[in-house]
């Protein structure tokens, strides 16, 4: 493996690890022991409440992990804030508008262009194949040429909505 390649894998093993695991860990360790030595210690109303840092840690576990899942699920489920993130991940990956790499491009895609061809061919030797549904099966046709090429098909939504607004104006 290039160094390069193992520095980059490196470099994603690390944001994950850190950014999912230890900054979570660290940021909620830093926040009870923010909150409770900061706050709560100055406060005498507070400090009878939670006369030990211990006791503060459980309630504040105890009530956060349940809010932390309701806000989780209200972000996921009950909001349009996640489609929000999903559409903005379709505009920016490519592979939504082009081929993958590996068995995809290499098999199946020339296999599903090649079954296309054939039942083209068998639709039209039965004269089942009207001009419509045969110029429907040329554009697919293209379509998946282009992919195995390694072009893109289709738009992102983003750009999609900008056509639209400019064919509105027009």
């Amino acid at each position: 493996m290039k160094v390069s390649k193992l520095f980059f894998r490196m470099w994603y093993y690390f944001r994950v690890g850190y950014s999912t695991y230890l900054s979570f860990l660290l940021g909620l360790a830093t926040t009870l022991v923010t909150v409770y030595y900061l706050a709560i210690t100055n406060i005498p109303m507070l400090q009878a409440v939670f006369p030990h840092f211990g006791i503060f840690v459980i309630i504040a576990l105890v009530l956060g992990i349940p809010t932390a899942c309701l806000i989780g699920w209200y972000h996921l489920k009950g909001s349009s804030l996640w489609e929000s993130e999903i559409d903005i991940g379709v505009e920016a990956n490519p592979y939504y508008y082009k081929m993958q790499p590996g068995y995809w491009l290499e098999a199946f895609t020339p296999l599903y262009l090649e079954l296309l061809r054939g039942l083209k061919k068998i639709l039209a030797k039965e004269g089942m194949l009207s001009e419509e549904e045969k110029k429907r099966i040329e554009d697919l046709e293209k379509k998946v040429e282009i992919l195995i090429k390694g072009g893109y098909v289709g738009m992102p939504r983003k750009k999609i909505n900008l056509q639209r607004r400019r064919q509105e104006s027009d």
